[in-house]
């Protein structure tokens, strides 16, 4: 008989296992997500600012599991995992499994923080970016109809907290679009518009990158008039205001929350198997501490039998991509008798784009910037698409925003405020 591995998460780590794993034809695939699709997230933040649509990130799982006869797609949420059993408990039903793979990924860290929960709009999912691009659309409509002007700067004024790549890159992007479409699509707002802030409690922008990369970022947001506070934390977000820890407020009515993230939470594993950041602590198989049939990979994990990394591996796509490539085949040899190969990861280097022709790349033994950086960006977030068409698509639609400076995808769309959390 087939065994069954049950796969919950359908990101990049998930999705990677299930097709490694597909081609050994005595395996049984089960992929269980909340969403019926899989998306990209380092361009999350591109939607986010109304620059390309949710479907040139995001494909459908069924239809990508067409032609692999032994994968199947279930959509629901984790409830809890049932090790005794060699079950896990969906919201939408109960599945057995031979072997389990947490492949769940991260969310947003408000650190406890209720108020910061509440207020600001954190962008981890398809859903958080059409949230923020709402949000931020329906606040420059409210900004033109304001006689007054602090309420009007009030309403334009958009804080970020988080310097890291996603934060630089939202703030790059939106302070492009202050540039080149603010006074073209919203006359009545402009005068005493609002500014952009960019907030991080470490001393640079960009921690893991290189110095090179870390002072072009710094470089190209302060001349497109981003305010860059360093060496500062977002204390409290109260009534439009943002508190810092250096009691400095900002009146904002927006603040996007992109400050740090904690590994999802999988109940009925035992409690010591949990590390820092909720992550899942594994040997070098990706095998779970105390468990001989379930496996954690990706962002989710914490694994520090690699000598390169003693700490734990960042978490990024590529650690998470190689892990599971491997994990597939281990599952293979496991299944054979045939000793397991341990995991070392091999670093392809990081890179973030800062706004139109700069970015900053960083190779393992070199680190480059502007436009030869962005166009290895684009060629580089290009390939992974699933989908001919969506390569195709986010070629054309990037092309024609660039050249133009006027994208078209500035809709308001939301379901009705009864029907779901979009903002308002």
């Amino acid at each position: 008989m087939s065994k069954r591995i049950v796969i919950v998460g359908g990101g990049f780590a998930g999705l990677t296992l299930a097709q490694k794993a597909s081609k050994h034809k005595d395996f049984e695939i089960v992929v269980v997500d909340t969403n019926n699709y899989h998306f990209f997230p380092p361009l999350l933040y591109q939607v986010s600012t109304a620059f390309i649509e949710p479907s040139n990130i995001s494909y459908p799982f069924r239809k990508l599991f067409q032609g692999h006869n032994n994968v199947r797609f279930h959509m629901g949420t984790l409830i809890k995992v049932l090790p005794e059993q060699d079950r896990i408990e969906t919201t939408t039903g109960i599945l057995a499994y031979d072997y389990l793979v947490l492949a769940m990924g991260t969310e947003t860290n408000f650190f406890g923080n209720e108020n910061i929960a509440k207020n600001s709009l954190p962008m981890k999912t398809l859903g958080d970016a059409l949230n923020i691009r709402n949000h931020i659309l329906l606040r420059m409509e409210d900004a033109t109809r304001t006689a007054s002007a602090p309420h009007r700067e009030k309403l334009s004024t958009i804080v970020i907290a988080g310097g890291g790549p996603t934060g630089v890159e939202m703030a790059g992007m939106i302070a492009e679009m202050a540039r080149n479409i603010a006074s073209k699509d919203y006359p009545e707002a402009v005068r005493n518009s609002g500014k952009i802030y960019l907030i991080d409690g470490t001393a640079t922008l960009l921690g893991a990158m290189s110095e090179k990369a870390k002072a072009e970022a710094y470089r190209v947001l302060e001349k497109l008039g981003v305010k860059i506070i360093l060496n500062t934390l977002v204390k409290d977000y109260v009534d439009e205001e943002v508190i810092l820890s250096n009691d400095q407020h900002i009146s904002a009515a927006t603040l996007l929350w992109v400050s740090g993230v904690i590994a999802r939470d999988v109940p009925g594993l035992s409690r010591g198997g949990f590390t820092r950041g909720r992550r899942i602590r594994v040997d070098e198989f990706n095998l779970v501490a105390g468990y001989a049939n379930i496996f954690a990979v990706g962002d989710q994990c914490l694994q520090e039998f690699d000598t390169n990394y003693p700490q734990g591996h960042p978490q990024l796509a590529q650690v998470a991509i190689q892990q599971s490539t491997l994990l597939a085949d281990n599952i293979f040899r496991l299944e054979n008798n045939i000793p397991l190969k341990p995991f070392a990861y091999k670093n392809k280097g990081s890179m973030a784009i800062i706004s139109k022709y700069r970015a900053v790349v960083d190779l393992p033994k070199s680190s480059f910037k502007g436009t030869p950086a962005w166009l290895t960006w684009l060629f580089v977030h290009i390939i992974p698409l699933v989908g001919f068409r969506n390569k195709l698509k986010i070629a054309l639609n990037w092309f024609w925003s660039f050249c133009t400076n006027d994208p078209t995808l500035r809709l308001v769309i939301r379901p009705n405020i009864e029907e779901g959390n979009i903002d308002s």
